[in-house]
């Protein structure tokens, strides 16, 4: 069976590392601080102004001061820290976030990644995305392998990109390849969502990948 969001999520917080300092993105990213291990201390970013995010508030007990990027209510914890956003966005463009995990509309085998728009929907601005994916030395993308029956993992991206050669991982719900860019063979298959068959993966992926 393909991984549900949380399972997504899940996996990806196996990438954190004691120490992390993580920006998570919108969507199955903020899910990612459900699954963080216990006693790892890690220090999660958010680009409008905010280092050491706690979990999300029970019902009734929201702070609407207190957001992350994508305006849902958080709570603070003791090492938390506010600041304004041209600070915070420093720290993405000087390399001071050690890992983001992304959501994604279109990855390429090459790891380029489209994550913001698609054209024709009205969309606010693409964010911090850019900066993060230029910023950060670590880039994980979590999504669903397709969307309405299209494969997100293509030879292409025909989406606006967010940034060229920038992906390292791809966690989908029905697999997790490694980005190897600048080789001849980038795209490889370290990992299938249990019950998940090969041709399932190969059925749902318009890219070329090795195992």
């Amino acid at each position: 069976m393909p991984w549900t969001r949380e399972q997504i999520a899940a996996r990806a917080a196996q990438e954190l590392q004691d120490g992390f300092y993580v920006n998570l993105g919108i969507g199955i990213p903020t899910l990612v601080a459900n699954f963080i291990p216990e006693g790892m201390s890690i220090q999660l970013h958010s680009e409008n102004g905010m280092l050491g995010m706690g979990p999300f508030p029970f019902r009734g007990e929201e702070d609407p001061d207190l957001i992350n990027a994508g305006k849902e209510t958080v709570t603070q914890i003791p090492t938390s820290s506010f600041f304004d956003s041209a600070l915070s966005f420093g720290m993405m463009r000087g390399g001071h976030i050690d890992i983001t995990i992304l959501g994604g509309l279109q990855v390429s085998p090459g790891g380029d990644l489209a994550n913001w728009t698609i054209p024709g929907k009205m969309v606010k601005g693409m964010g911090g995305a850019m900066d993060l994916v230029a910023g950060v030395p670590r880039v994980v993308v979590v999504m669903e392998h397709t969307a309405k029956g299209d494969p997100r993992i293509v030879p292409r991206c025909t989406l606006p990109l967010t940034g060229k050669e920038v992906v390292d991982l791809i966690i989908t719900d029905l697999a997790v390849f490694e980005v190897s860019k600048g080789t001849s063979n980038p795209l490889k298959l370290i990992e299938k969502a249990p019950g998940v068959s090969l041709e399932e993966i190969r059925e749902k992926t318009a890219a070329e990948f090795v195992e």
